[in-house]
């Protein structure tokens, strides 16, 4: 590899805000990075928690492909001995082949957080680094706040790194711990400390002033040839350099090979399954990996994208696993509709009136509070409906709800339905934890005897905005619904002053979709 990629989601990503990882779900990513093909994965501090050291120890069960499993650790305490420091043994029992040890290079905090010299810090950099190499481990040192260390004293901080040289580190890698860097500060120093080191350098930065990702490609560009970060920009303050950029950006821009051939295509994959474990929204505007990174709004754009799509797009998205989209908005002209049809295998090419009727009412229903940019799988159905290649597979005769609540006691809400399919007619009724839950129950109930993979749907996600404030309860509101099987996900949208008609509206698309897929993948 030109580039080793060490990633330190587990770690150092950990520490971001709202993410807590459970030793399960550590070992879930810990094998999807390890199928996208890193050099390095960190998973974690075994000296500083017990779910950690139980992690190491699982993870002896789990052989992995491609990555090195790293534990980290601070340097022997000052004035300690590194043989009985607990931080060491616990790296020690985590059995691993990498350690990475950080160790202070700024001579404030040497003096000032660790409270001890500025020869004593060496010692501890050159006592620990040369224990673990004693050990047969491989040892990349991390020379914690090195460019502000280098910055107050640049002398001191080479002297960090070069104790840990000469105890025989294999990669030094250079932090910016505080973010705070700019970037040709970065390069000016990188260069210097060149000249300085034999040693191979490695980079990791934080995200504090926004550049954390610039910098990583710089400090590649200067020779460095080991990148730390995070996956989705994980981290403490403000994330570490997301390597969901950086990856992709070595790969296709710098051409340095950081991944086994073919893998970047599973770079989108990887990134959204992190996300899911980890509880947290995929990001739509994220470079190369959101689900709105290769997306066509605005008409002038995908007129163009039609002829080719080099016009508005810096690269291919197949390349990182992720898929161009084209919106269908109140923005929209007759390429949008064009392009989408294209992608649905709709032939309007004959039907120049027609489109321009459909771009009208989707227009239309816009301006009522619809929004299709978000509900692709509405949009599809309206488009296929516009130019007569569907039909409802159901259609509703009746639908009560009602509900009851006594004086101590919850709501109780109850759907009765009525709906035709083909000749036949279905009546039933269920109850639910609340209307929607009601009528969601009400209409499975109904449709299951004669669509029995409906019971592989499961709704995944319900919003509601309120489109108009000032009417208060009166107020039209839009109901998003993401629904998804073992194939897909997809999401479908409703717009009433109703809450239970908006609903309604995305329930009966949401339905109507699955069917219709289906039916395609079969006919």
């Amino acid at each position: 590899m030109d580039v080793k990629i060490y990633d330190t989601t587990l770690r150092d990503g950990a520490q971001g805000e709202g993410i807590s990882f459970s030793v399960d779900d550590k070992i879930k990513i810990a094998r999807k990075l390890d199928y996208l093909g890193v050099a390095y994965i960190e998973g974690g501090w075994p000296g500083s928690n017990p779910k950690d050291l139980d992690f190491f120890r699982q993870m002896k069960e789990c052989e992995l492909k491609h990555a090195r499993l790293s534990a980290f650790s601070s340097t022997r305490k000052a004035g300690g001995s590194v043989k009985q420091d607990n931080n060491i043994s616990a790296l020690l029992a985590a059995q691993v082949p990498v350690a990475a040890i950080f160790g202070k290079a700024w001579d404030f905090h040497v003096l000032r957080a660790l409270e001890t010299t500025l020869t004593e810090n060496l010692h501890m950099v050159r006592d620990t680094v040369a224990y673990l190499k004693d050990r047969g481990l491989e040892v990349i040192f991390d020379a914690e706040h090195f460019f502000d260390g280098y910055k107050n004293n640049p002398d001191y901080a080479l002297e960090v790194l070069g104790a840990a040289a000469g105890a025989g580190a294999e990669c030094l890698v250079l932090c910016d711990t505080n973010g705070g860097t700019m970037p040709w500060e970065l390069v000016q120093i990188i260069e210097t400390v060149q000249k300085n080191m034999a040693s191979p350098l490695g980079i990791h930065t934080h995200n504090d002033s926004g550049v954390a990702v610039a910098h990583s490609l710089l400090a590649v560009n200067q020779g460095c040839v080991q990148v730390q970060g995070t996956f989705n920009n994980y981290g403490e303050r403000c994330g570490n350099a997301d390597l969901c950029s950086i990856i992709p950006n070595l790969e296709l821009k710098m051409n340095k090979r950081c991944l086994p051939p073919g893998n970047l295509r599973r770079l989108t994959e990887v990134s959204h399954y992190i996300n899911e474990i980890a509880n947290m929204p995929s990001p739509n505007n994220q470079p190369f990996v959101g689900y709105g990174a290769f997306a066509h709004k605005g008409g002038i754009h995908v007129s163009a994208l039609l002829k080719d799509a080099q016009t508005y797009e810096h690269i291919d998205p197949e390349l990182v696993g992720n898929h161009r989209r084209v919106l269908v908005s109140e923005l929209a002209g007759i390429s949008n509709l064009l392009y989408k049809a294209k992608e649905l295998n709709l032939d309007v090419n004959s039907y120049d009136a027609e489109t321009r009727k459909v771009i009208k009412q989707i227009k239309d229903l816009e301006s009522q509070g619809f929004q299709f940019e978000g509900a692709d799988a509405s949009l599809e159905l309206l488009l296929r409906k516009a130019f007569g290649q569907f039909e409802d597979y159901f259609q509703l005769k009746n639908l009560k709800i009602i509900l009851e609540k006594q004086e101590e006691g919850d709501f109780i809400a109850e759907a009765m339905i009525k709906l035709t399919i083909g000749d036949d007619t279905f009546h039933t009724a269920a109850e639910g934890d609340g209307p929607v839950n009601a009528l969601d129950n009400s209409l499975r109930k109904a449709l299951t005897e004669v669509y029995p993979e409906i019971n592989e749907m499961h709704l995944t996600d319900y919003k509601v905005r309120v489109l108009d404030g000032n009417l208060g309860t009166a107020a039209r509101v839009r109901v998003l619904i993401e629904s998804s099987n073992q194939l897909e996900k997809w999401s479908t949208v409703g717009v009433s002053e109703n809450i239970i008609e908006a609903s309604w509206q995305a329930l009966v698309d949401s339905i109507n979709y699955m069917l219709m897929k289906k039916s395609l993948r079969q006919g």
